[in-house]
């Protein structure tokens, strides 16, 4: 949710912004809509005045004022209806140096890192040294839970933990508070995120929400979480923070669960795109200011960084175009990994910054010393999700008699130094 007050004064450039962005916004309508329902709130706050200065001897008076007050009331409640779901699709602007284009092929490569190994036999893909090893089923996963799905084992399942384990101790160590937060979330949190109205169709909605304490059905929607980022941020909906706290860095671990309705076709073959995996996630809740919320946006980035470059693992990173970014970005970093088998890089992670477009969606302020309130600013990075992480894992790290060495910074969390 973005500033009505910057799209009144600046419409022109914001119908750049929503055409750069390619958002579906009929900023005209949205802007007709603001005035009306900013002349209906002033004539019944006017009707408001009037009433509270009658006296009990007019009493006819009164029966017209509250009349027209309710058709005034009725008239405001469709038009904010009308309004708030437009609000709830208003992108937010994007930085100077994001790339301007429709769609991933505008992406800009910053950076490359890490050298790509040349090898002396004829590799396997993930999906081969998983069956091979033992490690991973992929026939049995899809037996059990459908298309896409999957077992790790032995090895394979210890392998995903000791990553995840090693990644939630390094952000304890970077200052990052920890939880695990809920996978089942009430509509709200994803409204507050921006998952919806954007991408509502990736997310599962659960069939049989279950019983209330007197017996009563759950009639409230219940989704399930596709990152723990929409319940990070829920904790700290309609609360105002002291300027002095800031900034809360918190980070989870959770399950994570998406349908991948959106990329029918694409990856159906190994763990690349996947329904359900595990993620540790980054969040951070900053002060008003572009300057300080972009250094957390690079010092999110390098978090990142230093666990692939512990993983022994080349990676890229691209800056995000206008088309690709979403509409809450303000700028965005996609980390992608070296996979062998794929001959290419793949996304890893992602780190965003979206200045007040949550916060404002969740009513997240902060209090400063004088006493003024202001939205706070918030990013978000994926620490690591697995097991996409282990496609580049065991390719890169496979050795000629089908083996696969671990990389050293894991093995004082497993009871083995290599899957053979």
């Amino acid at each position: 949710m973005f500033d009505i007050k910057f799209i009144r004064e600046n419409k022109e450039k914001y119908l750049e912004i929503v055409k750069n962005k390619g958002v579906d916004l009929d900023v005209e309508k949205l802007l007709l809509l603001d005035k009306k329902r900013r002349d209906l709130i002033y004539k019944t706050e006017e009707l408001k005045k009037e009433q509270n200065k009658l006296n009990k001897e007019e009493i006819e008076k009164a029966k017209k004022i509250k009349e027209e007050f309710k058709v005034l009331k009725e008239q405001l409640n469709s038009i904010e209806k009308e309004y708030n779901s437009l609000m709830l699709i208003t992108p937010n602007i994007y930085s100077d140096d994001t790339p301007v284009g429709k769609d991933e092929k505008s992406n800009v490569e910053i950076l490359k890192k890490g050298e790509i190994r040349k090898f002396d036999f004829k590799i396997k893909s993930h999906i081969e040294l998983g069956k091979d090893l033992d490690i991973i089923d992929i026939e049995r996963g899809v037996k059990t839970s459908g298309f896409r799905g999957y077992y790790l084992k032995n090895e394979g399942a210890l392998l995903s933990l000791a990553l995840m384990w090693h990644c939630i101790l390094k952000m304890k160590e970077k200052g990052f508070s920890f939880m695990i937060p809920p996978t089942l979330l009430r509509e709200f949190a994803l409204v507050g995120s921006g998952h919806f109205p954007f991408g509502k169709e990736e997310i599962y909605q659960i069939a049989n929400p279950g019983k209330l304490a007197n017996g009563e059905n759950v009639t409230e929607k219940t989704y399930l979480a596709g990152t723990s980022e929409p319940s990070l941020l829920a904790y700290f909906s309609d609360l105002i923070l002291e300027e002095e706290k800031l900034p809360v860095k918190v980070c989870a671990f959770s399950n994570c669960y998406r349908s991948e309705i959106g990329s029918y076709g694409k990856d159906t073959k190994g763990l690349y795109r996947i329904h359900e995996f595990m993620k540790v996630e980054q969040v951070v809740l900053c002060k008003n200011s572009i300057e300080e919320s972009n250094f957390w946006l690079e010092e999110m980035r390098k978090i990142s960084e230093e666990i692939l470059q512990e993983l022994e693992l080349p990676y890229r990173i691209l800056q995000l175009c206008t088309g690709d970014m979403g509409a809450g970005k303000y700028k965005m970093y996609d980390i992608e990994t070296w996979m062998p088998s794929r001959n290419s890089y793949g996304e890893t992670h992602s780190d965003s910054n979206l200045t007040d477009w949550q916060s404002r969606r969740l009513n997240i302020k902060y209090r400063n010393k004088k006493g003024e309130k202001f939205f706070a600013y918030t990013l978000n990075n994926t620490v690591i999700a697995s097991p996409r992480i282990l496609i580049a894992i065991l390719e890169n790290h496979q050795e000629k008699n089908g083996s696969v060495k671990i990389p050293k910074v894991l093995t004082k969390y497993l009871p083995f130094d290599k899957i053979g």
